[in-house]
């Protein structure tokens, strides 16, 4: 029986690149976005595609009954992959702007995965991968609302993951370093419109994080990865009799695991505040 899989976020980076690679694949692959034209775009490339709105309690309503009516009600998987990135110094955020951050990154997932266990469930099988970041382990400076976010999604999934014990439902976190992806160009439209960057106490980091952001999506990291190496990870997440709780993408990531359990909290900071004043230059 061919595999179902919703996919959330896949206009650009990682979603769109699982979306095509698991459809070659042999996936019945239904890739989602927010944008309508965005769609027309997807459907171009070949794949089924339809809106939903992380953002919208309808459109996620909407968007789950869609997936079911093209399934014909059946639902294997879900991969929670849209979100983006809101920089700025947590004492530049208002609660508007946090709220925005945790409505996308967060509330939208738990929503959508609500809605899909009861599926699951009745199946008696499924797999559901969130793909997190790095930043759900570690924080850096000036992506105080990213960071929250991602430590939020951590934390949820680990307790999806005992409440779902013995469901036949499967849950598995992703956490990737540096991804080639538009995450930036997201990222710079963010910071403009919502950071008051010219009166901040943080001015003159800011012109550095502008600097680094406005390089659009070149990376200049040699640890940066391409997408492909989320696609393996979440595809041994899908089709693993055992799937992993936890995947660790690109050499920072094991890197900074490791040396959170390591390390005093004390060195840890010192290092990430040199990591990301380093960047920001």
């Amino acid at each position: 029986m061919t595999q179902s899989i919703l996919i959330t976020g896949c206009s650009t980076g990682i979603g769109q690149h699982c979306a095509i690679r698991l459809r070659e694949s042999g996936y019945r692959v239904l890739a989602t976005v927010r944008n309508p034209d965005d769609v027309v775009a997807l459907e171009a490339m070949g794949l089924e595609s339809f809106v939903l709105d992380l953002n919208s309690s309808a459109s996620i309503e909407r968007g789950v009954a869609h997936a079911l009516e093209l399934t014909g009600g059946r639902l294997d998987a879900l991969f929670n992959n849209g979100a983006y990135g809101q920089p700025g110094a947590v004492e530049d955020l208002s609660r508007g702007v946090l709220r925005a951050q945790f409505e996308t990154n967060v509330f939208g997932w738990v929503e959508l995965t609500n809605r899909v266990l009861p599926i699951m469930r009745q199946q008696g099988s499924g797999r559901i991968i969130m793909n997190s970041s790095v930043l759900g382990l570690v924080a850096m400076k000036y992506r105080g609302a990213y960071n929250a976010s991602k430590f939020a999604i951590e934390g949820i999934t680990d307790t999806y993951r005992q409440e779902l014990r013995g469901s036949g439902i499967h849950i598995s976190l992703i956490e990737p370093g540096p991804i080639s992806s538009a995450f930036r160009h997201n990222a710079l439209t963010a910071f403009k419109r919502n950071i008051n960057y010219i009166r901040s106490a943080h001015a003159q980091v800011y012109a550095g994080v502008l600097k680094r952001l406005e390089g659009g999506d070149k990376q200049d990291s040699s640890f940066t990865l391409p997408p492909e190496a989320v696609f393996k990870a979440l595809q041994h997440a899908l089709e693993s009799k055992r799937p992993r709780p936890r995947y660790y993408v690109t050499v920072p990531t094991y890197l900074l695991g490791y040396l959170r359990r390591v390390l005093p909290t004390r060195w840890l900071d010192r290092l990430l505040a040199r990591a990301a004043d380093s960047e920001n230059r």
